[in-house]
């Protein structure tokens, strides 16, 4: 019986995410039970990757498909039973220029887009706000250069969780932004190799000890979206949640007073305890 739901809620699940270009589960920028494909999109670089992925899905069932009915051609057409006499052919001009040049065509069709896709990526445009996210063991830390101040943000454990939050990816102090402004994150780690990534923003960079990484995001929905260290750094890797808010201008302005004040009276935490963290069920 067990089975049978799981099944039924698959078989579903695939037909609301066809149904509705498989954005229909993924809108509230975290994952969810079930869910087939990529997280919807909340940034035009995402927008890309999900095109892109989509095209290269279609590119790959195309040929797929073309190889499988060229082997149901030769073993109708071709086995011992229809043709008794073999065939002694052992040289075509016309298939060897078409296999050759097929393939190389299909590959150009592929680079062109990923390289557009990879320089879209990296090319950071003017940036509207800044901000340092620092990977420690294991919480972030956010700073506003142009603010100056800055804050920790750790995982919230399931007992003080609020209705709505989801577990293992909610924290305490999310990193607040504007929408539809270009933010630019420099990473950085404090220890070891951590990785910030956004599922929704369609980013995904390392933060390494000694040096500054960077990337940018755009988001054009308001909302809060979630992603996680990306990258094994140690023990508790698996409990350094990432929450982005995305507020409108003038929330996003009152915030950064009230931030400004909040920790410049020396309310950050320190930077130096460890968190302890829930640990999932075995």
């Amino acid at each position: 019986m067990l089975v049978l739901k799981r099944l039924i809620a698959f078989v579903a699940t695939s037909l609301a995410v066809f149904g509705s270009g498989g954005f229909a589960l993924a809108q509230t920028g975290q994952p969810h039970p079930w869910q087939l494909g990529l997280q919807g999109a909340a940034t035009p670089v995402m927008d890309d990757i999900i095109w892109f992925h989509d095209f290269l899905l279609y590119l790959i069932t195309a040929i797929t498909l073309f190889v499988l009915a060229l082997l149901v051609i030769v073993m109708v057409k071709f086995n011992a039973r229809s043709n008794p006499v073999p065939s002694r052919t052992t040289h075509n001009t016309l298939i060897e220029v078409v296999w050759t040049v097929v393939p190389v065509l299909i590959l150009v069709a592929i680079a062109v887009p990923s390289f557009r896709l990879l320089f879209y990526e990296l090319k950071v445009p003017t940036a509207d706000v800044t901000v340092k996210a620092t990977g420690k063991q294991w919480f972030w830390s956010y700073q506003y250069p142009d603010a100056k101040f800055e804050f920790d943000s750790l995982m919230t454990q399931t007992k003080d969780l609020k209705p709505g939050q989801p577990r293992l990816l909610s924290v305490d102090n999310e990193m607040v932004v504007p929408v539809n402004k270009v933010v630019h994150v420099l990473t950085v780690g404090a220890d070891v190799i951590h990785s910030f990534a956004v599922p929704a923003f369609g980013i995904k960079i390392d933060a390494i000890p000694g040096r500054v990484n960077e990337t940018w995001f755009k988001a054009e929905r308001v909302g809060t979206y979630y992603g996680q260290c990306s990258q094994l750094c140690g023990r508790d890797h698996a409990f350094m949640p990432i929450a982005v808010r995305v507020v409108s201008d003038q929330e996003y302005a009152t915030w950064l007073d009230g931030a400004k004040k909040k920790y410049a009276e020396g309310t950050l935490p320190n930077q130096n305890m460890i968190a302890a963290v829930d640990k999932p069920a075995q």
